[in-house]
């Protein structure tokens, strides 16, 4: 019997997007080469991994077993090269990012440029996804490192905390808060309250900030729910609500001329803290001690540092 790593990185792709020609573009090979791949895998294996018709692909009870033992060996194959990386140049080759969307458009400006000119050696690629994804990429070695707003709730992973991020709340100019010197918890859980769609955990920071209770939620403009903080920002701009947010998202091009304003809140726990996540077993650990550095380095002074 003859299978090999590539093979079985073609049977993961297929199964996890269902489709041989998305698979095939995203193991950067034509179909018929992917097509023929997973053939020869079952021929060698004696069963059937996936049912196929003209129009859809479903996987064999078999080949639900097989993708267990799948992904646990291409873990194996990707921790041997990382280590072998690792222990000729811990700086050399690509570091694997990825962030929520609350965060990597205001983050990783301020780093990309400082962290190139002080370790060109070290190329870093970018993926922006919603927490949970993050987090299923990080325990697949799909991507090194996740920057996240919540802490991680696996024992496999570790964390490195860079900052802690008020929230300032985002209203109208003609909302009625706008003659109020002072925004109280009472304040928030009145609000007109728009939020991020299902899957940011901004939504459910934002509801923990304002005392907003799960089951109360369909009073939250649930009809409103935005996909991304800039649409979000462009619902308050036309009058349809307030919101919180996040203060590396002050520096944006929405706090001038959007009829929008901006206030700092006063209360203890309106912030969030973001931090670095990585698997416990990730060898270069000083390639995050880098990144953890030079992320706090360049920090404005509307978040503070930990």
């Amino acid at each position: 019997m003859n299978v090999n790593i590539r093979d079985l990185k073609y049977f993961v792709a297929v199964s996890e997007t269902m489709h041989f020609g998305k698979a095939a573009e995203r193991c950067f090979v034509s179909q018929p080469t992917l097509s023929g791949q997973i053939k020869k895998l079952e021929e060698e294996l004696g069963v059937s991994l996936f049912e196929r018709t003209n129009r859809s692909v479903a996987i064999t009870p078999v080949g639900e077993l097989v993708l267990l033992h799948a992904k646990r060996l291409l873990e194996q194959s990707d921790a041997i090269l990382q280590l072998t990386r690792a222990h000729s140049d811990p700086l050399a080759g690509p570091l694997r990012v990825g962030a929520i969307p609350t965060i990597s458009p205001y983050l990783m400006p301020l780093v990309l440029m400082p962290l190139k000119e002080k370790y060109p050696q070290m190329k870093l690629v970018l993926q922006e996804e919603t927490t949970d994804n993050l987090l299923e990429h990080l325990r697949a070695h799909q991507i090194d490192v996740a920057i996240l707003g919540t802490p991680p709730d696996d024992s496999d992973l570790e964390e490195r905390q860079l900052f802690d991020e008020p929230f300032w709340l985002a209203h109208h100019a003609d909302h009625e808060l706008y003659t109020k010197e002072e925004i109280s918890r009472r304040d928030l859980g009145n609000l007109d309250l728009l939020l991020l769609a299902d899957g940011h955990c901004l939504a459910r920071q934002v509801m923990d900030v304002c005392r907003i209770d799960e089951n109360k939620l369909e009073d939250v403009s649930a009809d409103l729910r935005a996909a991304s903080l800039e649409t979000l920002l462009q619902l308050v701009s036309a009058g349809y609500g307030s919101t919180l947010v996040p203060a590396l998202a002050m520096q944006g091009s929405w706090m001038t001329g959007s009829g929008i304003i901006a206030r700092k809140l006063d209360i203890k726990d309106a912030f969030r803290t973001v931090r670095l996540v990585y698997r416990n077993t990730f060898p270069r650990k000083q390639v995050i001690e880098i990144l953890t550095k030079v992320i706090k380095t360049n920090l404005p002074n509307t978040v503070k540092r930990k």
